[in-house]
């Protein structure tokens, strides 16, 4: 498969050009596909996997925002955009399915961190499956893993360590087990296998710990001990930010340049995004603009409401620049020429409401002094949503409550959440696009040589694995340690690097009973367990405004059979079997229910 452009060469353009220094040249610039057809070795790329977290689609400024992010937009203006690339809609099934390069039921974690009695959703990582780590470790790469892990539901510091990342191919680990927490004292802070606290931590001091900042500040130093211990090895590096998450904090500094921006509301903001997307040719010029979700005029706090968002963008602002260090040590480094990088988001814009009300018996303005007594330095915090901070605060949440502080704990909402997902339907957790739409910047000077230039492609994070792969000379294996390992379901964006279309027969979701697949330009979706199917023609219809399963009954029928067919083969089953949304239970769970009910009445007896 050939990998991009090589440079174009005339042998006739130097009578003195052998064929020796050509060859020489070509372990240089060919291919690694067509290098080891040839069977000569070639430069392996550094690959650098960066994903953030609960961000919308339109957010970044390369991709229609206002927010500042001159990193990404240099890496997009240097690189690739693509416009159709998709994650799961939810945090641990997307890293389940990046990690892989398989659907996340099939990698055990169709859900969250919890054991559902169902093979597809375990809520840890199955051994049928292999982590990106796993694969290009034994191609010579060190690998290395910094920030938000989430596919264990094994998260005490002195349980089973089986499915943390050392476990599962990296070489170094620096970053927290479970999902989002608080950005000033992060629960289940891990260096390499053993927790610790921020604050009693020997190798890192910083003047001022602010997570985001750490995850940026150990890239660059894995970068940096990698590259004095094994410069002639290439590296892998596996980043993943918990901004913008909630809750909402941020640096005081960050947030200032964004001081005012938000005090029109919703609808200035998702327009102005809406109108420079169409610019960018993001989307098509007569593209639609979903609905608005939220009247401004009907918030009661509008000073709370826009430090939500000015919190918001700090946390994305800051994110960048700590982008900027990581590729200026691979710059010092003399790797960023050679190195691949993919930065992409998780799931959409988040609508939770976490942190939006007022706490009993807390106030909204913090207290002059702290009314509890501190904790120890060195004492772990295993919690997400603390109800009191290291140094002896109460957590505020709610209006009035202004986030940004490391004592408060609040979501930015729905109307923000819709903002970001400009110009798309529906929020994380839904299949809909604004559940699913992530940017995907690619950059890679050595190889891709089309520059600022917009890929239509649709794409999906399982696509990401089979890219590593590819370009790597890695082996994906059949089998690991006597078990066998589940094909690869993604498809190298290789192609795309050099204009070239993927072969596919379709892209598929589930989660939380929200269905849907994508074929060609068709989508075919469902809201909810009991919600009907969808359709629409995403070619014309992106904000997925105009159903047309009545007019497409045919084609409405054909595609649900074959979702049909991947849910059964890709371990999906849906969740309007689950018991817990009003349903039966899944025949599985209903024969182990029964058969465990009749051994305790037998017990009983005896």
């Amino acid at each position: 498969m050939k990998m991009c452009s090589t440079t174009e060469m005339s042998l006739n353009a130097n009578p003195r050009f052998s064929f020796l220094s050509f060859l020489c040249s070509l372990l240089f610039i060919a291919p690694c596909s067509l290098l080891c057809e040839a069977g000569l070795a070639a430069p392996r790329p550094n690959i650098v996997v960066i994903m953030s977290d609960d961000m919308g689609f339109s957010d970044l400024g390369c991709y229609g925002g206002e927010i500042q992010t001159p990193t990404l937009d240099r890496l997009a203006a240097d690189g690739l955009r693509l416009t159709q690339f998709y994650n799961t809609a939810r945090c641990c099934p997307t890293r389940a399915a990046l990690l892989t390069g398989l659907y996340p039921h099939q990698a055990g974690i169709g859900h969250m961190m919890e054991d559902r009695g169902l093979e597809g959703y375990r809520g840890d990582l199955n051994r049928r499956c292999v982590t990106m780590a796993e694969v290009l470790r034994p191609a010579g790469y060190g690998t290395y893993a910094v920030g938000k892990w989430h596919v264990t539901k094994a998260t005490q510091p002195d349980g089973r360590k089986d499915n943390w990342p050392l476990q599962r191919g990296f070489d170094r680990f620096y970053g927290t087990i479970t999902g989002a927490g608080n950005f000033y004292d992060p629960g289940t802070l891990t260096r390499d296998n053993k927790m610790i606290s921020p604050f009693a931590d020997p190798e890192y001091k910083p003047q001022r710990y602010y997570y985001t900042d750490s995850i940026s500040d150990h890239v660059v130093r894995f970068i940096g001990d990698h590259h004095r211990a094994s410069a002639e090895k290439p590296l892998f590096l596996y980043v993943t930010y918990t901004a913008a998450h909630w809750p909402m904090h941020a640096l005081e500094e960050d947030i200032a340049n964004y001081k005012g921006k938000y005090d029109g509301g919703y609808e200035p903001i998702r327009r102005a995004r809406f109108e420079k997307a169409k610019r960018l040719g993001l989307i098509a010029s007569d593209a639609e603009l979903s609905p608005t979700a939220g009247d401004w005029n009907k918030v009661e706090d509008k000073a709370w409401e826009a430090r939500c968002m000015e919190v918001y963008a700090a946390m994305i602002d800051r994110m960048d620049q700590g982008i900027a260090r990581i590729v200026a040590e691979l710059e010092r480094t003399g790797r960023l020429d050679n190195t691949l990088i993919f930065f992409m988001q998780d799931n959409g814009g988040c609508a939770e409401t976490t942190g939006r009300q007022l706490t009993a018996n807390v106030p909204v303005e913090r207290p002059a002094k702290p009314p509890l007594e501190p904790l120890a330095a060195d004492a772990l915090d295993l919690t997400v949503q603390p109800k009191r901070t290291r140094d002896g605060y109460n957590v505020r949440t709610g209006p009035g409550a202004m986030p940004g502080p490391h004592d408060t704990f609040i979501a930015y909402g729905q109307g923000w959440a819709n903002v970001s997902n400009t110009p798309h339907r529906e929020y994380k957790h839904w299949v809909h696009e604004g559940g699913i739409s992530t940017p995907l910047i690619v950059h890679w000077p050595a190889t891709i040589k089309r520059r600022g230039e917009l890929v239509r492609t649709p794409g999906h994070l399982i696509d990401i694995m089979a890219t590593c792969v590819d370009v790597s000379g890695a082996s994906y294996p059949q089998e690991q340690n006597g078990q066998a390992i589940q094909p690869l379901e993604g498809k190298s964006l290789v192609p795309t690097f050099d204009g070239k279309p993927i072969e596919r027969d379709a892209i598929y979701w589930e989660h939380e009973g929200n269905r849907a697949m994508r074929v060609g330009n068709w989508k075919l979706v469902a809201k909810g367990p009991a919600g009907k199917w969808e359709l629409y023609d995403i070619e014309r219809d992106r904000a997925e405004m105009h159903d047309l399963a009545g007019q497409q009954p045919e084609r409405l029928a054909q595609m649900v059979g074959q979702w049909e067919t991947w849910a059964k083969r890709a371990n999906v089953l849906p969740w309007i079997w689950q018991p817990q949304y009003g349903e039966k239970a899944a025949p599985e769970a209903e024969a182990k229910k029964s058969k465990g009910a009749k051994k305790g009445k037998n017990a009983k007896k005896n």
